[in-house]
């Protein structure tokens, strides 16, 4: 038959929800060092619960050591003496020695020691067990209860522990108080000295995806996947979605009959626009889906490497594809994985008008070159020079790399480089005079272009300001006049109820 003892055990490990075993070892724990502390002893002892009794056996524990590597009496023994009281000794064997004591050790002193020693255990094997339990869970979504605010860190109760969401992991579109009953999903679980620590997120694009999953069951049975989600928390996501069925539309299944399930996930997300958008293979529609609602003329891969895109679009879309703040290109550049430059038909236009004009310009440049023969000129052009300055400052080595070019023609093309710029040097040739006037033409255009634009939006902002001031002033007039009225209409309301004759 169990001891009183052995079932108040049992009950404190259901109550905590601790294997039983737990709080037997924090006990025993506790019964050693409330000996040690009784006898103010150095030696190392151990105890042992007794199920049926309830009782504690208390022993001295000693490791078995060679008599010259003996340095603690209190906690070994050499081995001649571990085999007189045991035959069987070996060692490195940890040797029990019954400890018998004429008192028990339940001094005040030596009960808070092994109240502290429980304590420590069975808060240790909370730890432990919370741990276990949602280390697994990294990725799930949890409601917890805001308890309150540390340092802008917002702390949930989650029943049998507590959740951090940092500020970093916040909405800017949200504003919770105490009390408030919050969603979130977990990202982290860290062990820290104090205990696990549950990191949540609210801005993280991982509670997007969840709450499609609940939202939309193609998603959950796995017909419909959500490739990736670009978020700027509180202000707008977008998210890519594949079919695995060719008669399921990705798009459709998410946003649902009139709306309906993606309207669920912005109501949870407290308004923050949501776009759902194509995934494709071929990473030129991809862009062009990301990009939406701005229509894109062309896609041009600019580097494999280091995955640039330029993207060309009409000049009326170019504010839609860049978006506020360059926020729908910035989602759409992450969304897709590609660094992604917009332009509209007439950068474009410039640019390549701008190089052909630095090709020709370069051509002449180099077609300069005293001595030096058509074939040689190409080849340098070919492989990037421009100007009579870059072929002087090249080395020998850089110039004999080029196909084509050997090391006498190198050594000519060099010392014409040279004894060219020695001569413009006091005397510019015609195409780089008219070059440096078509280059300040420009600088000075530019300028007053800008200026003109500063003006314009120096101009709309003044507009608005004037509208503000006119809908405040409307608004203050209406207010007047309606608190001028009101009184009348309530003495004529009144009148009326007390003569029912002359209301009828």
């Amino acid at each position: 038959m169990s001891s009183e003892l052995f079932q108040q055990i049992e009950l404190i490990g259901r109550e905590k929800g601790l294997d039983t075993e737990v709080v037997i070892q924090a006990l025993e724990e506790a019964y050693a060092a409330a000996t040690r502390k009784y006898y103010s002893s150095k030696q190392d002892f151990g105890a042992r619960f007794d199920r049926d009794s309830g009782k504690f056996e208390v022993f001295s524990k000693h490791t078995v050591v060679e008599e010259d590597d003996l340095a603690d009496p209190n906690t070994e023994i050499v081995l001649d003496e571990a085999k007189k009281l045991h035959p069987d000794a070996e060692l490195g064997i940890i040797l029990e020695t019954p400890f018998d004591y004429p008192e028990a050790p339940l001094t005040r002193i030596a009960a808070q020691a092994a109240k502290q020693v429980i304590y420590q255990k069975v808060k240790e094997a909370e730890r432990e067990l919370v741990y276990e339990e949602y280390a697994d869970r990294v990725g799930e979504l949890m409601t917890g209860v805001v308890k309150r605010f540390d340092r802008g860190d917002m702390i949930l109760d989650l029943g049998r522990t507590e959740g951090i969401v940092n500020r970093r992991e916040q909405s800017r579109a949200e504003h919770y108080n105490p009390g408030d009953r919050v969603r979130t999903v977990l990202t982290e679980v860290e062990r820290l000295g104090k205990g696990p620590q549950l990191v949540m997120s609210r801005g993280s694009g991982l509670l997007v995806t969840k709450l499609f999953e609940m939202e939309v069951p193609e998603i959950y049975d796995g017909t419909v996947m959500i490739v990736n989600v670009a978020r700027d928390a509180g202000e707008r996501s977008k998210v890519a979605v594949a079919s695995k069925d060719r008669d399921v539309d990705p798009v459709g299944a998410c946003v649902g009959m009139k709306g309906s399930r993606v309207q669920a996930v912005i109501r949870e997300l407290r308004g923050e626009k949501i776009d759902i958008v194509q995934f494709d293979e071929d990473d030129a529609l991809y862009v062009r889906n990301a990009l939406n609602p701005a229509q894109i003329n062309r896609v041009v891969v600019r580097d494999y490497e280091t995955r640039e895109m330029e993207v060309i679009v009409a000049e009326d879309q170019l504010s839609l594809a860049i978006g506020k703040r360059g926020q729908n290109v910035r989602l759409a550049s992450k969304l897709v994985g590609w660094s992604l430059d917009i332009k509209s038909e007439t950068e474009k236009k410039e640019e390549v008008e701008a190089e052909m004009e630095r090709m020709e310009l370069a051509t002449v440049e180099l077609g300069s070159l005293p001595d030096v023969e058509a074939p040689i000129v190409n080849l340098l052009l070919e492989v990037g020079f421009r100007t009579i300055e870059e072929v002087s400052l090249a080395s020998l080595e850089d110039l004999v790399s080029i196909e084509g070019v050997d090391e006498d023609a190198a050594l000519d093309v060099h010392d014409a480089a040279e004894t060219l710029l020695e001569q413009w040097a006091t005397e510019p040739p015609e195409h780089r005079v008219l070059a440096a006037a078509k280059a300040e033409a420009r600088e000075q255009e530019e300028a007053a272009a800008a200026e003109a634009e500063a003006a314009e939006a120096e101009a709309e902002e003044l507009e608005a300001a004037e509208t503000d001031a006119a809908e405040t002033e409307t608004t203050e007039e209406t207010a007047e006049v309606e608190a001028e009225v009101a009184p009348v209409t309530d003495d004529a309301t009144t009148e009326m109820t007390e003569d029912p004759e002359r209301t009828a």
